[in-house]
């Protein structure tokens, strides 16, 4: 008897089957990935651990990566998209200037929280990629940087003499980041608020620094007196030009290192 040909129709969903089993094969390799990155950190795990955790062979997990740097960069890649993807589509529902700043900081806080391992893993492993890898990892992060930025000062142009123009709108989005991403080092969920009201204290926070009169000039002054008068060779805590600061490993350097990190872990 002639075989019989499959249908178009057919063709296509047996294709759409095999892609959607390995989708979500592969999603269950990087929920496993981003375990044992989280546990051993990106040095110390090797696909020889994942493999033992996953309880694939190895040679069934190079089918899906050729190496570990792979992995780390679908973890990322998928977090970003993610973020991203879920921003926009709350954006979309949005026009007000202010509360689209809102949606912007409760859709990273409730990411975060719902994946603080993943986020882990994302802040502690940031440079450990490298290469092409790396710098598509790190477009992303420029991409979703300037949208908070371009979010900021749409509403620095609405509120316009209300907007505190002595505060830069890169320091304030960085300072935002550096308030959001830290928050898988004290979140509690016994103690601490879900994201709902997380956000919006945080986002009170940043706001009203930003839309508040801030700090008087006078009382800025006397507080610059005041450290340098503690501090009379450099004026700040942590950047002797000399001294113990300067050093690596010292507070200072070490400050500065977590604050890089922060920055970049948008």
């Amino acid at each position: 008897m002639p075989s019989r040909k499959s249908s178009p129709a057919a063709r296509q969903l047996a294709e759409q089957s095999r892609e959607s089993r390995y989708d979500r094969r592969l999603g269950e390799i990087l929920a496993h990935a981003t375990e044992v990155f989280y546990n051993k950190g990106y040095e110390g795990a090797s696909m020889r651990d994942l493999s033992r955790v996953s309880g694939m062979s190895l040679a069934g997990l190079y089918y899906y990566f050729e190496s570990k740097e792979k992995l780390l960069y679908l973890i990322q890649k998928h977090t970003f998209s993610t973020i991203t993807d879920q921003l926009q589509a709350r954006l979309r529902q949005v026009s007000d200037p202010e509360q689209r700043v809102r949606v912007f900081i409760h859709n990273h806080l409730e990411y975060f929280l719902a994946n603080l391992k993943a986020m882990k893993v994302l802040s502690h492993e940031d440079e450990a990629l490298a290469g092409p890898l790396g710098t598509d990892i790190a477009g992303m992060k420029r991409d979703y940087y300037r949208l908070i930025l371009g979010l900021v000062e749409d509403l620095k142009r609405e509120q316009g003499k209300a907007f505190n123009g002595e505060i830069s709108t890169r320091v304030a989005v960085l300072s935002l980041f550096g308030m959001m991403n830290w928050i898988y080092t004290w979140h509690n969920p016994k103690r601490d608020p879900g994201p709902e009201e997380v956000s919006e204290q945080m986002a009170d926070v940043f706001l009203r620094g930003l839309m508040g009169s801030g700090t008087s000039a006078p009382a800025r002054a006397k507080a610059a007196s005041t450290a340098t008068a503690s501090h009379p060779k450099t004026g700040r805590f942590g950047d002797s030009e000399g001294g113990e600061a300067g050093k690596p490993g010292s507070v200072g350097s070490a400050a500065r290192r977590r604050q890089r990190s922060a920055a970049s872990n948008i």
